[in-house]
This record gives structure tokens, sequence and C-alpha cells, in this order.
């Protein structure tokens, strides 16, 4: 089972029957509502967000780990965190996270029959997505050596066991970072910000599509106009009323 975990209050966002031309109006109306300052700051946001590059992070089972995680994801512009669940639940930190929760795609895959690992990189890979997992194994090329001519989803794993043999097994590459010291290993959230510095520096001097479409961008932009304003469910379900009293003639 694969969902997507609310950050903060979302009104209207679990309507997946809510048309476009729906979803435009409710934007416009709540953006009488939104700062000049804070539209801006959409805006700019919006124009260096990423789907191009995604982290999977498989099985964390400290908060503070797991919203740091969410935190680097927004500072970097990565707009989809997959977070894989065996037997520990995935929690936010708000403490942590700082609020990035509300603008980060969280999307958590469960399965009680133990096929999370399997099911999340599978659907990556049919999505056009290579695989990369950050491990220890031997045959682990250095992340600056990666190529970014196609989507990469980079997996993260515990600190004491790494990656599952699953998400071995179905990655497409073995990738490291540079230690030179007694410990074999970052801390995972400081693993993650490692690579993604490295990754989204190298992506933004590329000429590669590695933007977001305008319909993922209308998406985003009515999400959080609708975590931004004041009671947005309120506004939401005012708009959609008056909606359908025009299409029912009253």
């Amino acid at each position: 089972m694969d969902r997507e975990i609310k950050g903060g209050s979302t009104a209207g966002q679990d309507d997946n029957s809510m048309d476009r031309e729906l979803q435009h109006k409710i934007r416009r109306h709540l953006a009488d509502f939104v700062t000049e300052r804070r539209k801006q700051r959409i805006e700019e946001v919006l124009a260096r967000r990423t789907r191009y590059l995604t982290v999977v992070a498989e099985n964390l089972y400290q908060p503070h780990n797991a919203s740091a995680v969410i935190r680097t994801c927004d500072c970097f512009g990565v707009q989809d965190l997959h977070v894989i669940e065996h037997n520990n639940r995935f929690e936010i930190n708000d403490s942590v996270a700082v609020g990035s929760g509300k603008w980060v795609t969280v999307r958590r895959h469960v399965d009680p029959e133990g096929n999370a690992t399997k099911r999340c990189l599978q659907d990556l890979k049919d999505r056009g997505y290579r695989i990369a997992a950050l491990t220890l194994q031997e045959s682990a090329e250095p992340l600056k050596n990666v190529s970014l001519d196609q989507k990469l989803a980079l997996c993260l794993g515990t600190e004491e066991e790494g990656l599952s043999e699953t998400a071995h097994e179905l990655s497409d590459l073995f990738v490291q970072l540079p230690m030179h010291g007694f410990n074999q290993s970052f801390n995972v959230s400081v693993t993650g910000a490692l690579a993604l510095y490295e990754l989204i520096g190298r992506l933004h001097t590329l000429d590669l599509d590695w933007h977001l479409t305008e319909e993922e961008k209308d998406d985003l932009r009515y999400d959080w106009y609708c975590k931004t304003v004041p009671e947005a469910e309120l506004h939401v379900a005012r708009v959609k009323a008056a909606e359908r009293r025009n299409r029912s003639g009253c």
C-alpha cells in the first residue's frame, strides 16, 4: 500500500475528482489571501523544484534522522521523498523538520507482506528512474562519477544495517561518499545532505529538463496556497458550493 503523508492541513487535496478548472478557481480565490511576498517566494521555489532527482529512505527508525532528511530535500529543492516502512514507522519531528513536511511530498510505502521495498523501487524504475544505492559495497563508485543523463532515485538505509538485500538487488548502481576516518559511514541525514549537495549542484549546471512541468507547478501552487491561508478549508468549501450551484443552474 502506497500513500502520501500529508504535511499539515491540505484543504481539498484529497479530492481526486477535482477537475483542473475548479482547482484553478479555488487557487485564484485563495490568492487574494496570500501576501505578495509569499506568492513571490512560492514562485521562486517552484522555479527550482525538481522531480528529476528523488530520495528513497528505507526503514529509518529515528524521528530525528527522518525529519532531517525531509528538511534536506526541501533545502535542495527535491520535491518527492519516498519512505519505505518495514518494522519502523516513519515519524516527523517538526522541531527538526521545521515545517518542511508541508512543502515536500512524502510518499509512504507499506506492505504487510514485506514487499514495500520491491514495490517502491520497481515503481520508480517503471517511471524511468535509475536506482542508486548509497552503500559500503566494495564495488560502489564515487558519487561524483554518477551520470545524471537519466532520472535518479537515491536510496538511503539505516546507519546500523544499511540498505536491505532487496534494495541492493534492485539497484542499478552502487555509490559511496569519500571517507577518511575510522568510521565507515556518516549519520544518514548527513549522508543525504552531502549526496544532494553534490548531485543538485551538478544538475543545475547541466542542460537537462529537470524542472517541474507546468501542471505539476499548478498542483503544488494550489497545495501550498491551501497550506498558507488560514482556515483554507472554509474557503475551499465556499468555492465548491458556489460551483455546484452554478452547475446546477440554481
